[in-house]
């Protein structure tokens, strides 16, 4: 990959925080974290490839995770080794791989459903409990391919937030949401195709909080019985009543756990 600079909003002053979102999501995402922790940390959201205001989705090639940690190595610079990572659903995968590329640069992980599909299949060859995300990629690539993006972006989001979330959501956000599930397949490419084992993650060896909800999809449960069984220093927290997208439908509940958490520190 070609040296690239991502898009990135910064806050506060103290140790370095970095908080990285989920697909068809940008940085904005973690703006009330950021204005929460602004009072004692050094807090850094970067919009990855494809979101926000980052670099495109490269056409030209397949784009792996650990693409995407090269791409936030100037985010990382700038909040200082040791760091804290922040982090939700394909985010929480990329910055589980970082923790394994470079243990030395992490303080702690604060992990909300990583989306890893990839240790499902290397546990067990499909029909697994990455089936359900695969065929919603499935359907909204169809989608895509009909040239309708707004059915794909339906297919991605009312897999992850429950049937009818697509059509509750505000039209303002429908636009931008549509346009970034265009790398529905990307997304999945990178997931599936993650070359890490499930037996590298035992060397994280800083304290993480890993965060679920409740009513999650199977999909990304399936990738969290794993990790928490492997994971040295866990603190596993499950959220009644909140699904995969916890962080962004209910921030409050979620925030204050991770604050707590950061806190520790």
């Amino acid at each position: 990959m070609p040296s690239l600079t991502p898009f990135f909003r910064e806050a506060g002053a103290g140790p370095g925080v970095v908080c990285l979102h989920a697909n068809a999501s940008s940085s904005n995402q973690w703006r009330l974290l950021m204005e929460a922790l602004a009072p004692s940390f050094h807090v850094l959201a970067a919009d990855s490839y494809g979101a926000g205001k980052s670099p495109a989705w490269p056409t030209n090639q397949p784009v792996r995770l650990q693409d995407e940690v090269a791409l936030l190595e100037p985010v990382f610079a700038r909040a200082g080794d040791p760091f804290s990572v922040v982090a939700h659903s394909y985010g929480a995968a990329v910055a589980l791989v970082a923790a394994v590329s470079q243990p030395h640069r992490i303080r702690r992980l604060a992990l909300y459903e990583p989306t890893l599909f990839s240790l499902l299949d290397a546990e067990s060859l499909p029909p697994n409990e990455a089936d359900g995300i695969r065929c919603a990629v499935a359907d909204a690539a169809a989608a895509l391919e009909a040239d309708d993006p707004a059915g794909a972006a339906e297919c991605f989001i009312d897999f992850w937030m429950g049937q009818g979330a697509w059509a509750r959501t505000p039209e303002p956000r429908k636009g931008p949401i549509a346009a970034s599930v265009a790398n529905v397949r990307g997304w999945a490419e990178a997931l599936f195709c993650e070359p890490t084992t499930l037996a590298a993650f035992s060397r994280v060896n800083v304290p993480v909080l890993y965060m679920t909800g409740k009513n999650s999809p199977v999909s990304s449960r399936g990738v969290g019985r794993l990790l928490t069984h492997t994971l040295p220093q866990l603190q596993v927290v499950e959220f009644e009543g909140l699904g995969h997208m916890g962080p962004i439908t209910h921030p409050q509940i979620v925030n204050e756990t991770i604050a707590r958490f950061l806190g520790r520190g």
